[in-house]
């Protein structure tokens, strides 16, 4: 039987909540397909940092490094700066692992409203590719003169010619696999000086590469306007570190909910493990509740299998999140419904 070795660290906040319910699916899924999941469970979180000063042990990056890939549910709670408990954990992983892609879906789901007026699931169907290692998010800089006058910050940003080039060339042999092929980057060089001409340069040197995909760019600024105004316009979408991130929180508002938002930290070489996860983070204000919408770890966990080679299951488990919208199943609060977290997770695996 083929079995994948799985680090499961649900987190905090409604990670607690809605990674079993991903689980129970992903179990449903493996009964279904024939093959095992073999779990290891992480307790790691801000709980672990109020406890210890670290929100993962020494040897936790050498524990996950074993297995196959990594589920992951949400990271962050009132108490430990945010910072602190993004680059204990999170960032740690994706630049150990070398998960340099970080691939989002936004998907109109059927049975699902827009808050734009009009658009139906034919609308909305684009994928963006956000690079996950350097960009804007680097560790040089600091700060000088504190609690004085003259007090300072600095950030640096990070474009290398290997860091692009990579993402550049994952988003257009992505969209050579999807209908439109059509890719869109987001940019800003008419107020960036260095890092977003260099970033254009790049993208036109590999796109020209892929003569059978389209491409066209936009400044962030005008590209979330248009977001809003024409989501139809767009296929695969790629941005910095920065830029991306912020698209995939607006391309998942724009689809109705981001609580059915998922996402990958991929290593496409398969040279280390990947991680997946929700866009949503950890909603501390409906934490313990029941309430969460676990539909965007269940996603996460299709686009996993999918990672795997477990196509068909991968499959399963989205055809199943679809007719569950469209038919009339249970839906969290977040998307018009009344139903638990559980209810929905129960919902879904009986019908894989």
């Amino acid at each position: 039987m083929r079995t994948y070795s799985i680090g499961v660290v649900p987190g905090d906040g409604i990670g607690k909540e809605v990674v079993p319910e991903g689980l129970r699916v992903l179990d449903a899924a493996a009964r279904r397909f024939g093959f095992k999941l073999e779990l290891a469970h992480y307790p790691w979180s801000c709980e672990t940092y109020k406890e210890t000063g670290r929100m993962m042990p020494a040897d936790g990056l050498d524990k996950l490094g074993r297995h196959d890939a990594i589920f992951l549910g949400a990271v962050g709670y009132p108490g430990v700066p945010d910072h602190v408990s993004l680059w204990g954990l999170l960032i740690p992983i994706r630049r150990q692992f070398k998960q340099y892609a970080n691939v989002r879906p936004v998907r109109l789901l059927p049975g699902l409203k827009s808050p734009l007026a009009g658009r139906g699931p034919a609308d909305i169907d684009m994928l963006i590719v956000r690079e996950n290692n350097e960009g804007e998010y680097s560790e040089i800089g600091g700060r000088l003169y504190a609690g004085t006058d003259a007090e300072m910050a600095m950030q640096q940003s990070v474009f290398t010619r290997r860091g692009v080039d990579r993402i550049l060339r994952y988003a257009f042999d992505a969209a050579r696999q999807r209908p439109k092929k059509h890719v869109t980057s987001a940019t800003k060089s008419n107020g960036i000086i260095h890092t977003m001409p260099y970033w254009d340069e790049r993208f036109a040197a590999v796109g020209a590469e892929y003569p059978d995909v389209k491409r066209d760019q936009y400044h962030i600024d005008i590209l979330t306007a248009h977001f809003v105004q024409h989501p139809d316009w767009f296929d695969v979408v790629v941005g910095s570190n920065l830029f991306g991130d912020i698209l995939s929180d607006l391309g998942p508002a724009v689809a109705g909910s981001i609580g059915v938002a998922a996402s990958g930290n991929i290593n496409p070489e398969k040279e280390a493990p990947s991680m997946f996860e929700p866009v949503h983070g950890s909603a501390p204000d409906i934490a313990g509740k029941g309430i969460a919408n676990p539909i965007a770890q269940v996603c996460s966990g299709a686009m996993m299998l999918q990672h795997l080679g477990e196509g068909d299951a991968a499959a399963a488990i989205l055809g199943a999140v679809d007719r569950l919208l469209s038919e009339g199943g249970p839906r969290t609060r977040d998307i018009g419904g009344q139903a638990g977290t559980a209810d929905v997770g129960k919902a879904l695996a009986a019908a894989i």
